[in-house]
């Protein structure tokens, strides 16, 4: 007998945009529990909108988003952070003028009691942060603000992480770190949609990936299957 496993986050026929203007068409995904999924493709493929379009930031038009099996399409960003969703925006994404304690204070504003313990296992993550705690965000590197931002995102122990364009603008050197750091997350347990301009990369690390393009599903498949297509490696993977 084959047991199911319901998706941790299952996206169907999602149709999203701005201002009245589609965007999405009808894409669907889905994240099983632990998975690191992906989703890659041009430029203007709705990659970024459809995270939005999940975590609340942009009208759902049509189609449906549940987590865990429960229906949230339509609810605020705050109902999804209670239930258990973390994102991490590609931009604007720290409190640059508060330190990097008070940006982990901050993303813990719904945590009832003490949160140094889970300040504590964020910071075994994210160790460099340690001697930063009392420096303005603002004043780190684009490598550093972008760990304090998905450091923020752990504090409330989420179901699943977001994640919008993890490596946007920053160094080789620096990028790796920041998939390293993705790789450990989801090692401790944590499902992971990631949306990466560097596709090659991503897939690497995943599990599956989907590939967008003009807003609909184009492929999607065990990561290594992507990684090996001739069309995903000429038109996404740079050969």
């Amino acid at each position: 007998m084959t047991l199911t496993v319901t998706p941790l986050l299952d996206a169907h026929g999602v149709v999203s945009g701005y201002g009245g203007v589609q965007i999405l068409k009808g894409v669907s995904i889905f994240v099983d529990p632990g998975e690191i999924v992906s989703i890659i493709g041009p430029n203007g493929a709705g990659k970024s909108t459809l995270l939005k379009a999940i975590f609340g930031l942009l009208p759902v038009y049509e189609g449906e988003i549940s987590l865990d099996g429960q229906q949230v399409t339509g609810l605020t960003t705050e109902s999804l952070v209670r239930l258990g969703v973390g994102f991490v925006p590609q931009t604007n994404n720290v409190f640059s003028t508060l330190t990097v304690r008070e940006n982990l204070e901050m993303g813990a504003f719904i945590r009832e009691g003490d949160i140094s313990e889970r300040m504590s296992q964020v910071l075994d993550v994210f160790p460099a942060l340690i001697p930063r705690l009392g420096e303005r965000a603002g004043r780190l590197s684009g490598g550093q603000r972008q760990m304090v931002a998905i450091a923020r995102a752990l504090m409330l122990d989420p179901k699943i992480l977001l994640l919008d364009e993890p490596s946007a603008s920053l160094s080789p050197l620096m990028s790796e770190t920041v998939f390293e750091k993705i790789g450990e997350i989801n090692r401790q347990g944590m499902a992971v949609l990631i949306v990466e301009q560097n596709a090659k990369h991503a897939l690497v690390m995943s599990h599956r990936g989907y590939v967008l393009a003009a807003g609909e599903n184009r492929m999607e498949g065990p990561a290594d299957m992507l990684l090996k297509s001739d069309d995903v490696r000429r038109l996404y993977l740079g050969g």
